[in-house]
């Protein structure tokens, strides 16, 4: 229930601080007075979007400020969810900075947008006069049923897991389109692969033929070198090996007489060995080298083979070949892997589709039962409202596919006249009649208990006279099982109110503020005087108002 509200610098509104209380509360005003600006405010707290042309002072900052007794209503589950403290007079608060920045608080943490409207749904509803036309939309059909029903709990666990499910065929969706694109690739994928797998890469391959292939192609020269380099050190007559031999046993006398003669004899011994060891080597790789053109022709093949793999996967080395074959095995082994991915998601999805459609074909029936009582009783309240021949009719069709509210197809038809077949509300029902339906529709829901407060922002549009009367008693009947906030200008529906608020402009130091202010018990004749005969109403009409109050009971209520 909605205790008070306090609203500062908003629109015309320099400050105002208001309080409620349970029953009908009455506000009424001149056309233009500002009675949409405190609805406007009150949306801020309720998530609705902000903007920087409704700050009164554009120099100071717009703190909209809402207390609700949320006592009784089940909401600490929602508060411990969304991880704020859990209060019985909860206050929501929104401020509006110059410069456009936007802070919404519930009981002084933090909260975003989403956040406030989650809990607006569980604390209130307003309604406009616009609102009839949500009788359009397919949504609104489904959550008076179901509400009238009993079956919204069901409804909303049903949706969590229709989503769920969608989700689930969106991503089939999208592995299946990613195998029908890796099985347009498999055969280049497989094919590539196996030439590269054909090929028995190996490591540090590439350099090792490179060196053999050199080696193979210059066999001559090499084994030309390498004989006379070994004649050179010990074939020749003057051979290096001899005459190094020679110049040791020259130094060899005179290591004794300087320290200078026994190192260069003790470099000429280790380079006679050196010179040693590098000789046998020669004997060796002399013995190595030798025309081989079957052995170089082969090593060849496999160099141009290399070399063209190389070039076509714009690879430097073998390594880089060999993960690159790697790779191609993946992709071949990922399409089988997605292949039973997808059958594994596909059965899991139509096993979720089957369970919900049992759960849909339970709704449905429950929805079937529920619906002809739901008729009959907006269709007796369209009857207190002057619409003795009005006849208010649910449709129920079963749907071609699932939806997020079940199987079901709802229409809302409407006839107002005896005889007429019921068609579609759009087609046949007038804006004064949209109104009274609407009103019949919140008066049903009501009684389910379904929400503390309900608003109406001039449901009594297009309606006058004893209609007016019905509606103050409805309202009034409605206020008996909730908190309602009637926005009138009917004075019929103005004198059922416990509670009334007269919205009015006032100049100000040429500045138009608007301002709200209680009426007193004594002064609510002279009000409901106004709103029949105008500014300055004469006795006649002073008494027709308090006539009007002696017939609506006000004191009763």
């Amino acid at each position: 229930m909605l205790k008070s509200l306090l609203i500062e610098n908003y629109a015309l509104i320099e400050k105002l601080d208001i309080s409620f209380d349970d029953g009908l509360t009455i506000i009424t005003g001149e056309t233009g007075a500002g009675k949409s600006i405190l609805l406007g405010a009150l949306g801020l707290i309720l998530g609705q979007r902000a903007d920087t042309r409704a700050l009164h002072n554009k120099n100071s900052k717009c703190i909209i400020e809402g207390v609700f007794r949320v006592k009784d209503l089940q909401m600490e589950p929602l508060f411990q969810e969304n991880e704020l403290d859990y209060d019985e007079t909860t206050i929501f608060r929104r401020e509006i900075t110059p410069q456009g920045k936007s802070r919404a608080f519930i009981n002084d943490t933090p909260v975003n947008l989403n956040i406030l409207k989650l809990f607006a749904e569980r604390l209130i509803d307003i309604h406009s006069q616009h609102q009839s036309l949500m009788f359009a939309h397919s949504a609104f059909r489904y959550d008076l049923t179901d509400a009238y029903a009993g079956i919204m709990a069901d409804v909303i666990k049903f949706r969590r897991d229709f989503v769920s499910l969608q989700k689930e065929k969106s991503k089939l969706n999208e592995l299946q389109d990613q195998e029908k694109q890796v099985r347009a690739e498999l055969d280049y994928f497989q094919f590539q692969f196996d030439e590269l797998h054909k090929a028995a890469l190996v490591p540090g391959e590439f350099e090792e033929i490179e060196s053999e292939l050199q080696i193979l192609n210059n066999a001559g020269e090499i084994r030309f070198n390498l004989e006379k380099a070994d004649f050179l050190l010990q074939n020749s007559p003057e051979n290096i090996l001899q005459t190094l031999h020679e110049l040791i046993n020259l130094f060899k006398p005179l290591e004794n007489y300087d320290k200078a003669y026994a190192e260069i004899s003790s470099r000429l011994h280790s380079t006679e060995i050196e010179l040693k060891d590098i000789s046998s080597e020669l004997s060796g790789m002399k013995q190595d080298v030798a025309d081989d053109p079957a052995k170089a022709g082969e090593l060849q093949r496999r160099y141009d083979l290399l070399q063209k793999l190389l070039h076509k996967h714009f690879a430097q080395t073998i390594e880089e070949l060999i993960e690159i074959k790697d790779d191609f095995f993946r992709k071949i082994q990922g399409a089988e892997s997605l292949e039973m991915e997808i059958e594994s998601l596909s059965a899991l999805c139509h096993q979720k589709e089957e369970q919900l459609k049992e759960v849909a074909a339970t709704l449905s029936q429950k929805r079937a039962k529920a619906i002809p009582a739901l008729e009959k009783q907006i269709n007796s309240i369209l009857k207190e409202l002057g619409m003795p021949n009005g006849r208010f009719m649910v449709k129920q069709t079963s749907a071609r596919e699932l939806h997020q509210h079940g199987m079901d197809e709802l229409e809302f038809l409407f006839s107002a006249n005896l005889g007429a077949a019921p068609q579609e509300l759009a087609k046949v029902a007038s804006g004064g009649e949209l109104s009274r339906l609407m009103l019949a529709v919140k008066s049903v829901i009501s009684l389910k208990n379904l929400l503390p407060t309900i608003i109406f922002d001039e449901i009594d549009s297009g309606v006058s006279g004893e209609i007016g009367f019905k509606m103050g008693n409805i309202l009034a009947k409605i206020a008996q099982n909730m908190q309602v906030v009637s926005v009138t200008h009917l004075p019929q529906v103005a004198a059922r109110g416990k509670k009334h608020f007269v919205v009015y402009k006032h100049i100000e130091n040429q500045s138009t503020k608007t301002i709200v202010k209680e009426v007193s018990a004594r002064d609510r004749v002279h009000e409901i005087a106004q709103m029949l005969g105008g500014e300055n109403p004469g006795p006649a009409v002073l008494q027709a108002a308090e006539e009007l109050f002696d017939k609506q009971n006000i004191n009763k209520n």
